[in-house]
């Protein structure tokens, strides 16, 4: 496939990694030009391109993976001439202590992070590789049947982009679950049992049927206070993002 990779942070080098391991075209793009990736074009063999060549060459399927607070700084006819039918995989996570800032329509819980992404891109988006640690998806996966594979949940309102992406996932060795429509993607957040823990199959659909389906005020008052304490943390050791 024809695949364009819009960020080049730990979620899209690793994906530029292994996606072109598996024979697939790959064009990744930052904010600050294809010029300042020749080191990861040849530590990966994906091809440097512009943001709009990204959207553009990604025939097959298209992933945006920036941080949060830059989706409404990417050009308003970024998907313009994108055919309908191309998958937008979003891996949005909301970190506002961290990098974001606070999102008032994320703080209430009106929207889903990747409901937030998909208002602005305008288009239909696949939540998934967003719950998976970055060193961990630059590894190989595992052949399905494997005891123990990780599973990855993938949610969407565009049923014909989930089943493709969820092909996808496959072949790069995990297990896809449907996590349902974007509005339930609120479950594989952080903050949540399901973000960062490489949960198998099992473990996972126990966890999503646990959660159910709508989230409820505590429900999304517990996932904030979880992700301020890890953020915390995260502050505390130094991490940024």
């Amino acid at each position: 496939m024809n695949i364009g990779i819009i960020g080049a942070g730990h979620i899209g080098s690793a994906l530029a990694g292994r996606l072109t391991s598996l024979g697939h075209s790959v064009y990744i793009a930052n904010s600050r030009g294809p010029e300042t990736l020749q080191d990861l074009a040849q530590k990966t063999g994906a091809t440097p391109v512009t943001t709009q060549e990204a959207a553009q060459r990604g025939t097959d399927l298209i992933v945006v993976t920036i941080p949060l607070k830059n989706i409404p700084d990417l050009p308003k006819d970024l998907l313009a001439g994108v055919p309908a039918e191309v998958p937008i995989i979003d891996t949005s996570n909301y970190y506002p202590l961290l990098r974001d800032g606070q999102l008032p329509e994320l703080e209430t819980g009106d929207l889903t992070e990747s409901g937030w992404v998909q208002q602005h891109l305008g288009r239909p988006v696949v939540k998934v590789f967003n719950n998976i640690l970055a060193d961990h998806l630059a590894q190989p996966g595992q052949p399905a049947g494997t005891p123990g594979r990780v599973a990855l949940p993938v949610a969407s309102d565009d049923a014909a982009a989930k089943q493709k992406v969820m092909q996808l996932v496959e072949e790069l060795g995990y297990d896809a679950i449907d996590a349902g429509s974007l509005r339930e993607s609120w479950r594989q957040q952080p903050g949540g049992p399901i973000y960062c823990n490489d949960l198998p199959a099992d473990k996972l659909r126990e966890q999503l049927t646990s959660l159910g389906t709508e989230r409820t005020p505590e429900q999304h008052a517990e996932f904030l206070a979880n992700q301020a304490k890890q953020e915390q943390a995260m502050a505390a050791q130094g991490i940024k993002l």
